[in-house]
């Protein structure tokens, strides 16, 4: 058996026709470029998300650094992140000159947000609240230090589509919600894709204007922007993904279901969610204390992918070797890169397929 850690041609095949008769219709309609399917599908995943405004975005990174330009926040200034998070989440922070200041991951991978007021300092200018691997952080927290020291709050949703926080959808509690289309994201998209969601009107149309070399009419540019436009293609076929997103997340918790109740060995730690929330198990990160690397190499050999969710903390990588920091500094985080690791979690896969994964970890013999 050859099972993919995660294997978007199942998912795509589910609804294949849809996929495809839209595509021809964006083709045929002769208009590719900020038109009516990037207009609907803002409309549609504002209302999907909770949100006033959504505003259709190259990447998700761009959303992220965009959304910290747009804030002011720049050369000097700090803003709080996850010790753990994807690397992408930092880059947002230090394209425009800021300082990533990095707190380390609780229990259920997400930033501690009772370890946040201790690296707040007078450069602090805001928080990146990172909802990762379909986990939702302790928003009721953060948003009460961000408003007691008068902080910014960006969410990065890229791998939390539709998750929720004591009810309430993770994108709609800070200034901004980020969000990433990339193809194995739970909207997916079929390329690079990316989205913000506000409340603020003058900011939503800040956005707008921004991503369009600073233009809002043609030829009259009004700030010095950027190229980052949600295409008229990837629109429609997000809109399309979006139709079924609830059955897809369905299927994504009833794999994560049997995964939890199933699996049972005592040198791995199974992902837990946080009371009060929700997950759409972007990915099924469990936590091996002993032998990961081995456990990755039996399952390999079994025909059973796995990913490693991520294998170098931002601190460490060469990318940030200018912030000085050094093994030891976020020992917590340093941990986790050694113990983590993601099982097959994709739309499309089969019992027979989750059956054959579990009886092989639960038979793992170190």
């Amino acid at each position: 058996m050859n099972i993919l850690p995660n294997d978007l041609g199942r998912q795509y095949s589910l609804h294949a026709a849809e996929y495809e008769a839209k595509a021809l219709e964006v083709l045929r309609s002769g208009w590719y470029i900020l038109g009516r399917e990037v207009e609907q599908f803002e409309a549609e995943w504002a209302e999907y998300i909770g949100a006033k405004y959504c505003v259709g975005l190259a990447s998700g990174l761009d959303a992220l650094w965009i959304s910290f330009r747009l804030l002011g926040i720049g050369r000097g200034d700090e803003v709080i992140v996850c010790s753990n998070a994807y690397i992408a989440c930092v880059m947002g922070i230090s394209m425009n000159g800021a300082t990533p200041v990095f707190v380390e991951p609780d229990q259920y991978d997400n930033i501690d947000a009772e370890k946040i007021e201790a690296a707040i300092t007078p450069r602090t200018k805001a928080i990146l609240a990172v909802h990762l691997f379909g986990q939702a952080c302790d928003m009721t927290r953060i948003m009460e230090i961000a408003r007691s020291y008068g902080l910014k709050v960006v969410e990065d949703c890229a791998q939390s589509h539709g998750n929720h926080w004591q009810g309430q959808t993770v994108g709609t509690f800070g200034d901004v919600g980020c969000f990433s289309f990339y193809p194995t994201k739970g909207c997916g998209a079929f390329g690079d894709a990316g989205c913000i969601v506000t409340d603020d009107e003058a900011l939503a149309q800040k956005f707008r204007v921004y991503r369009n070399y600073g233009s809002e009419k043609r030829y009259h540019n009004q700030v010095v922007g950027t190229n980052s436009r949600l295409d008229e293609l990837q629109a429609g076929l997000l809109r399309v993904k979006l139709s079924h997103l609830p059955e897809f997340d369905a299927e994504r918790r009833a794999i994560a279901g049997r995964y939890l109740a199933e699996l049972h060995h005592p040198l791995i730690r199974l992902p837990e969610v946080r009371p009060g929330a929700d997950s759409t198990w972007h990915q099924f990160v469990i936590h091996v204390e002993k032998g990961r690397d081995d456990l990755a190499a039996y399952l390999k050999e079994k025909g059973i992918g796995t990913i490693i969710h991520y294998p170098i903390p931002p601190h460490l990588s060469e990318a940030y070797r200018y912030l000085g920091k050094k093994r030891g500094d976020y020992p917590i985080a340093e941990r986790y890169a050694d113990e983590v690791l993601s099982l097959p979690m994709y739309n499309g896969m089969t019992e027979e397929e989750q059956t054959f994964v579990i009886e092989a970890i639960n038979a793992w013999e170190p």
